[in-house]
């Protein structure tokens, strides 16, 4: 028997490990907003880790987003160094978990095994993938114990929020730089047949519109500003949309609707405050004086952030030209600009040539319609070998009942680890 068919034996065999694994980083309930539990979950990956042989190092990222004292932003880097000098492989994950939402039918943080799923908040987004890249180098390990290079494994903070209080803060510190790591996997939910090169790009804008307070019994005395943003709003629908669904990309981009450029109104308010739940008197008649709007935009890695910012802009001067006493103001919450890294890219070249060996097909090249960590990774880090690959459906990802397949988690493992194997090794490590 050769010893990659060896290490796929030994995945297989490592199936209850994977389940109690998973299960157990689903029942650390890190809920972000606000941050919990992330120095328990980066002890227990800690620990874990240790028994590998890994030298592991806890990071709080102090003065980011968030961090605080009742909320540290916590992070886990485990590494091991082979026997011989070489390339690393790192494997890394976000340890936060999206709120839980309702018309949950199981435990949300129960991580109970029905029919072959695990289930719970977090299960395919993504502590399962956490959990696969674990299995995969552990039993790695066992048939490679005198392998080339370095293996770090990372569980990070704050992806759901845009990852400054994990990738972020660790790339400024060094810790993703070509000079330390070579290769890095990402086990997001992409399916396990996918190899997710990048991401498209991201506006985030709140808009502003005033108006002039008074009685609402006169609203003739004052000036609404609900009216001012719902100007702006049609003049979005007959102008901005139609010209977004237009901008198409040559980017592999899945699913099919997000091919094109987006915008999303995330939240809309506008006048009085909304009262308390317990609160059972009547709101007061008043002429909002202001409207604020929150909108996401997502682009193409064809278009300019620049013209972006410009596009939103124009609808708001031409509202401005035709509506008496309008007065607006646009202020930028978020920027990232689309990545994608090359498919001839040591990284996705091995990965892929690994998910065809596993599972008999060749591997299919996507990007996320949103973001993730690789943006980080390649801005700050200058790391450009960097993937998704990972287990689970990511339409599962931030709804009730998600749940990761172990049967994915486990192809998924073979995947990372024959993909390790000759990163670090080159490509007949069979011997």
């Amino acid at each position: 028997m050769d010893l990659a068919t060896e290490f796929q034996q030994r995945v297989m065999a490592k199936r209850p490990e994977l389940i109690a694994l998973t299960q157990d980083l689903i029942r650390i309930p890190t809920l972000n907003p606000p941050g919990e539990n992330y120095r328990d979950i980066c002890e227990y990956l800690s620990k874990r880790l240790a028994c590998s042989g890994f030298e592991t190092e806890l990071i709080r990222a102090f003065d980011t987003p968030g961090d605080c004292e009742k909320y540290p932003r916590w992070n886990v880097i485990a590494r091991r160094e082979g026997a011989r000098p070489g390339q690393c492989v790192h494997f890394n994950s976000h340890i936060d978990v999206v709120e839980i939402g309702k018309d949950w039918t199981f435990d949300p943080f129960g991580g109970e095994l029905k029919d072959g799923k695990i289930y719970g908040r977090g299960a395919c987004d993504m502590k399962g993938g956490l959990a696969t890249s674990i299995i995969a180098v552990e039993a790695f390990l066992e048939v490679w114990p005198d392998f080339d290079g370095a293996i770090e494994i990372s569980g990070t903070a704050d992806e759901e929020t845009g990852g400054f209080g994990g990738v972020a803060y660790l790339a400024e510190q060094g810790y993703f730089s070509p000079e330390r790591v070579q290769h890095v996997i990402i086990p997001e939910p992409l399916n396990k047949d996918r190899v997710c090169l990048g991401h498209r790009g991201v506006f985030w804008a709140e808009i502003e519109t005033y108006g002039r307070i008074a009685h609402g019994s006169m609203p003739f005395l004052g000036d609404c500003a609900v009216r001012h943003m719902g100007a702006v709003m049609a003049e979005m629908e007959t102008s901005l949309f139609p010209a977004l669904a237009q901008k198409r990309t040559e980017m592999p981009v899945v699913p099919e609707g997000a091919k094109q450029s987006t915008m999303n109104i995330n939240s809309l308010h506008g006048g009085q405050a909304e009262p308390a739940d317990d609160f059972t008197g009547l709101p007061s008649p008043v002429v909002p004086d202001r409207a604020k709007m929150i909108i996401d935009r997502r682009f193409l890695v064809e278009e300019n952030i620049e013209d972006v910012e410009s596009e939103i802009r124009a609808v708001l001067e031409k509202v401005k030209s035709e509506r008496p006493d309008f007065g607006y103001d646009m202020r930028e919450i978020h920027r990232v600009i689309p990545t994608m890294t090359d498919r001839n890219a040591p990284v996705v070249t091995t990965v892929s040539k690994a998910i065809e060996t596993v599972l008999g097909k060749p591997a299919q090249y996507v990007v996320s319609p949103g973001t993730y960590d690789q943006k980080h990774i390649d801005r700050i880090g200058r790391m450009k070998n960097c993937i998704a690959y990972g287990p689970g459906i990511l339409d599962l990802a931030h709804q009730p009942d998600e749940y990761i397949e172990v049967s994915d988690m486990l192809d998924s493992a073979k995947v990372m680890g024959l993909a390790l194997a000759e990163l670090l090794m080159g490509p007949s490590p069979q011997n």
